[in-house]
């Protein structure tokens, strides 16, 4: 198609809409440009030009102000291109953005501004002039810049980690001859100028600034102390290729010997075939100082290493799978640890085959002897062989196979085994099979059969064995009615020299039994379960179990008995009745009926009456009759509990009553009565809810109850006691009492307020009350909480006073000022009234007040003051009186830098840090009672070591 064709159709296409027009040119892009898509969002016309035999696309913007703006918007893959217009030339598969242009990297996150910026779609090189590119916090500009994938190239460079703050001029910067920058690991600047506020300062010959995350930033920790003295901990990522990141681990301890400390964590992503990821860590520290300070010499060794990976088999289901690790940790433990100097090495590799599948398993340690019981096996190695289950109709075979050699934990219960030490090791063989059978032999029949077995063998000559094999014959009758026959031969014996699969014990049985289920009328059941053991002797046969279920309205009953008809005892029984039916008022009405006389083809109909069929017999629809009862061999009869229940006609609204009576003795054990309810009309109307219990146990004389009212779900009042009426001379506590009114909890606003405590019954009075109240309120940014408890005369405290009292606030006022704090304050006496002695605690722990400074949306510096402090009187008097002692600190917040002082006053100590952007603090120097301490000083120049 000749070229002024295409153009005519793309100018007409850009008239009828952008859709088309992009669709025009996908279809240039796709198959030219292979390695990447261009696709247009956004333009105002294109024209197709032939220059030097060479195509090229010229997609324009249109004038500023226009309807798109006049910029162009293309994406190359999932790159984002805008420019006023672009060149694309298709025949060397590059676009130029002429003029101001943008090119935001999807992959990379970077922001690349420039003038005549070239784009080559094939190698995916970018290369432009006064180019300012914002890569994360950073900025970078170049006179001349080139990118290639994964690494960026600029000459006349400028950069500064300030760019985020948007403060001009920037605190600090850097001008270098030539800038690499591998997008997401690392700034590399040559022949760089150090510049504080633009100005030169100091000269570089290279400057390294790391760009990772934050978990991957270098690291750098100075110290000094007692007995390690100066100690530099320095952590230093790196990267090798696309692959492998990693960090260098640097130790240094001035006293210990050796003094330096060397390691790696690294992890790779898919470096070799086969070989999905592998991470190593690793670190030869020296060894720390022993308890009674003499030095130990050497290293503590941590290593962890460990491979994933895959290897894909011609005939397996799916690929290999294997992992690795090797382990051992040193650091940190003591000497008499057992697992110390220890390295455990797991290796694990399964495979699927159509017809079976296998593990392989490898769990050994190196080291020293283990001491204790190895409670988890060590395997060395051990192999599984897990074939396909069998089938064939309903007969089923499933069957597993283990073999290994194992070290672990002696079985106790074995002499050979024991005799060895606390672990054992051999070689063992495990065998496994599950046989199921299933078939009908008759109408309305079910008949099964299944063998299960577990068999082991060890190298020491010991075998255990665990056997099962049941049968099992159900009959059908009428489709409600069963009977089932069963047997069973369960053998279980051996003695394993392992702890770890040691049997419960030794087990020979063979137990037979019918199971009857019957309906002998509607909506009843009978049960009966009958077993026999052919190994038990006639004195421990298990009990026949009958049961009866009768669920009729209104009657539903629950009924059960253990019999042992070997012995001739009733083992057990239990009974649950409950007559009740809410349907009790509902009826059914049938119309009547007149009669029809007989015709030729129809016989004659006669006269039917009106009939009326109610639900159930029982007469009261809202009332619940409960009883329930019961007898144990072992621990006699059960207390017989009868229960009334009337509900109204909401079903929230209920009363009921119970009494408890002990058979045996005889006697009542208790008497308790419940209610609860709720207003029937609009909950705004008249929106009332109350419930209440009360029980009178009458072995302990005891009474105990709950009451509770609630308006409108946002008020509660409430009541609780428990009394006790004692015998004379009985000088027991006997009993509480409180009443409370209040809030419903969950409330952003709620308070309460208590009065109660110890209650005489005898003297009627209560002997220590306390009123005890408590206000919490929370909105955003704020939340305030208030309780006190005030001492109030009783029977034997004569005072009003308060006894304690808490605040908790927090306070944020606008985005500049902030309060916070927790007081608590309490009294307590010692002595005999009315000589005591009042001891009062005021606690502040801590009350904190911040304070931002600067202009703008983000502050620039912070001012902070916490107060821990507690204050102390005797009958009036403070004791150790002393000033006020906040802690006072200064935070200057300049986004790549920060200065940190503080003042506390408690200590007299002052000192001062700075922090830099992907590294902890620095602490500059720390000025106290022991005077000038200057960590970043070596040695004898620092003065805090003199």
């Amino acid at each position: 198609m000749p070229s002024r064709t295409i153009g005519r159709l793309f100018r007409r296409s850009l008239k009828r809409g952008p859709l088309l027009a992009g669709a025009l040119a996908a279809l240039l892009a796709v198959g030219e440009a292979a390695a990447r898509t261009v696709r247009i969002v956004q333009a105002q016309s294109l024209e197709l030009r032939r220059i030097d035999e060479q195509e090229i696309v010229i997609i324009s913007g249109g004038p500023e102000g226009g309807p798109n703006g006049g910029l162009v918007e293309l994406r190359v893959d999932d790159d984002v291109v805008r420019a006023a217009r672009v060149e694309y030339n298709r025949t060397r598969r590059t676009l130029t953005l002429v003029g101001q242009a943008t090119y935001r990297t999807a992959r990379d996150g970077q922001d690349l501004r420039g003038e005549n910026l070239v784009v080559d779609l094939g190698s995916e090189e970018l290369t432009g002039e006064d180019v300012l590119i914002s890569d994360g916090d950073i900025e970078i500009r170049g006179q001349q810049v080139e990118r290639i994938p994964g690494q960026l190239r600029a000459t006349g460079g400028y950069f500064t980690p300030c760019a985020k703050c948007g403060r001009t001029p920037n605190d600090y910067a850097f001008r270098a001859e030539r800038l690499i920058v591998y997008p997401g690991d690392r700034l590399i600047a040559y022949r760089a100028q150090f510049l504080i506020v633009d100005v030169p300062v100091l000269y570089l010959p290279i400057v390294v600034l790391p760009l990772n995350e934050p978990e991957r930033q270098p690291r750098f920790s100075v110290g000094s102390g007692d007995p390690d003295g100066l100690t530099v901990l320095a952590d230093l990522p790196f990267s090798i290729g696309t692959n492998t990141l990693g960090t260098t681990l640097l130790r240094y301890y001035e006293n210990r010997e050796p003094s330096i400390g060397l390691g790696v964590d690294l992890r790779s992503y898919s470096p070799l075939p086969y070989v999905d990821r592998v991470d190593l860590y690793t670190l030869a520290n020296p060894k720390p100082f022993a308890a009674d300070g003499t030095r130990q010499p050497g290293y503590d060794i941590d290593l962890d290493f460990s491979v994933r990976g895959r290897v894909p088999l011609s005939l397996a289901v799916r690929d290999l799978d294997y992992s690795l690790n090797v382990r051992r940790r040193d650091i940190g433990r003591s000497q008499t640890d057992p697992d110390r100097d220890v390295t455990t090495v797991d290796f694990r590799a399964a495979v699927e085959y159509p017809l079976f599948s296998a593990q392989l398993t490898y769990l050994d340690r190196f080291g020293p002897e283990p001491k204790t019981a190895l409670y988890a096996p060590l395997r060395e190695p051990e192999l599984v062989i897990d074939p396909r289950p069998y089938s064939r109709g309903t007969f089923t075979v499933d069957t597993r196979l283990t073999a290994g050699r194992y070290t672990a934990a002696s079985n106790p219960l074995s002499r050979s085994a024991t005799a060895q030490g606390v672990n054992i090791t051999t070689t063992r063989l495990e065998e496994q099979h599950s046989i199921t059978y299933s078939a009908q032999p008759w109408t309305n029949a079910d008949f099964s059969v299944s063998n299960t077995f577990t068999g082991r063998y060890y190298g020491t000559g010991a075998r255990t064995v665990n056997l099962d094999i049941s049968g099992r014959l159900t009959q059908r009758f009428n489709a409600t009615n069963t009977l089932t026959a069963r047997a069973s031969y369960i053998r279980v014996e051996g003695t394993s020299p392992f702890a770890f699969d040691a049997l419960p014990g030794q087990r020979l049985s063979a137990p037979i039994g019918l199971d009857l289920y019957t309906v002998p009328v509607k909506d009843t059941t009978f049960t009966v379960g009958y077993s026999r053991d052919l190994f038990l002797p006639e004195d421990q046969q298990p009990a026949t179990a009958f049961g009866v279920t009768v669920n009729r309205k209104p009657v539903n009953l629950n009924f059960g008995l253990r019999h042992n008809f070997s012995t001739g005892e009733l083992e057990s029984t239990s009974f649950n009745l409950t007559l009740s039916d809410p349907t009790a008022d509902q009826v059914t009405v049938v119309p009547a009926r007149p009669a029809r006389p007989a015709t030729e083809t129809t016989a004659a109909v006669p006269a039917r009456p009106e009939t009326v069929t109610r639900s159930s017999n029982w007469p009261a629809p809202n009332l619940t009759l409960t009883a329930t009862g019961g007898y144990n061999r072992a621990t006699g009869l059960q207390p017989f509990t009868v229960k009334a229940t009337v509900t109204g006609d909401i079903r929230s609204n209920y009363f009921s009553v119970s009494a408890s009576h002990d058979i045996e003795t005889p006697r009542l054990r208790s008497l308790s009565a419940e209610f609860a309810g709720a207003t029937r009309t609009d909950t705004v109307i008249n929106p009332i809810s109350f419930s209440g219990s009360e029980t009178w146990n009458l072995i302990d004389n005891r009474f105990s109850g709950r009451y509770s009212a609630t308006w409108r779900g946002e008020y509660t009042a409430a009541h609780t006691h428990e009394l006790q009426v004692q015998a004379p001379g009985d000088e027991r506590p006997n009993g509480t009492a409180f009443f409370s009114v209040g809030t419903a909890a969950g409330r952003a606003t709620n308070w309460q307020l208590t009065y109660g405590g110890p209650f005489d019954v005898e003297r009627w009075g209560y002997t220590r009350p306390t009123l005890t109240g408590s206000v919490r309120a929370t909105r955003p940014g704020q939340s305030l909480a208030l309780s006190a408890t005030v001492n109030t005369p009783g029977l034997e405290q004569q005072r009003t006073e308060v006894a304690r009292a808490d605040l908790n606030a927090d306070w944020q006022f606008g985005t500049r000022f902030a309060l916070s704090g927790r007081a608590a304050y309490s009294r307590t006496r010692t002595g005999t009234f009315p000589e005591d002695i009042a001891t009062d605690t005021l606690i502040l722990d801590p009350v904190r007040v911040g304070i931002a400074i600067g202009d703008g949306p983000r502050p620039g510096a912070y001012v902070t003051a916490a107060l821990r402090q507690t204050f102390t009187w005797v009958d009036g008097e403070r004791l150790n009186p002393a000033p006020l002692a906040p802690v006072i600190g200064l935070t200057i917040d300049r986004c790549c830098w920060a200065l940190q002082a503080e003042i506390d006053m408690s200590l007299r100590r002052y000192r001062l840090g700075i922090s830099l952007p992907g590294s902890s603090s620095y602490p500059l120097f720390d000025y106290g009672v022991g005077g000038l301490n200057i960590p970043l000083l070596p040695g004898p120049l620092n003065p805090g070591n003199r």
